[in-house]
């Protein structure tokens, strides 16, 4: 299964520094700059196009990123969705690193958020699972959930999520052996 993965464009609590989590945020208005990023990956996505399948979490801000791409029949899927942050949604991102400093970068399945992050690995691979009989999938996510696909893919588990960088709007290829 080969996966492109895209991360939603910029929220205003991105711009701020503030983690969103589980709440529904929606995308600023697109910039020109939004605009060249989206046509240089819109050329990178035709590796990958025909995609089988396209997908969004359920989080308002991802859908609305597939459609500034262009697709408009997309399939919402809440495997998708951003790791819930609990008390952390709404708060300053340097808030989370300044309380769990090791922890967030080295150890984060001992983490319990909004969600466990033991439950939260165990969702993407779910996904992997679910999806693995398609060829071409195009997923619009959110940056941890990004950011753990690439650490599953990398080193077998979510440990190396908080390693990894993915900015808004960041077009990620991936691919992923068949399970069977």
């Amino acid at each position: 299964m080969q996966i492109a993965v895209i991360r939603h464009l910029p929220t205003e609590w991105n711009q701020k520094g503030v983690l969103q989590g589980s709440r529904n945020i929606p995308i600023l208005p697109l910039t020109s700059e939004n605009q060249y990023e989206i046509d240089q990956n819109r050329k990178k996505l035709s590796q990958v196009e025909p995609a089988d399948i396209v997908l969004t979490s359920s989080l308002i801000r991802t859908q609305e990123t597939a459609e500034n791409y262009g697709y408009t029949s997309f399939k919402i899927e809440p495997l998708l969705d951003e790791l819930n942050f609990g008390e952390y949604e709404g708060v300053p991102k340097s808030t989370l690193l300044n309380d769990y400093p090791v922890l967030w970068t080295e150890e984060p399945k001992k983490l319990t958020l909004g969600e466990s992050l033991i439950d939260f690995e165990k969702r993407v691979l779910r996904f992997i699972e679910v999806y693995n009989d398609y060829s071409n999938v195009i997923v619009f996510g959110h940056g941890s959930w990004i950011r753990a696909l690439i650490s599953i893919k990398t080193v077998g588990s979510i440990n190396s999520m908080n390693k990894v960088k993915v900015k808004n709007n960041d077009l990620i290829l991936l691919d992923f052996p068949p399970l069977r």
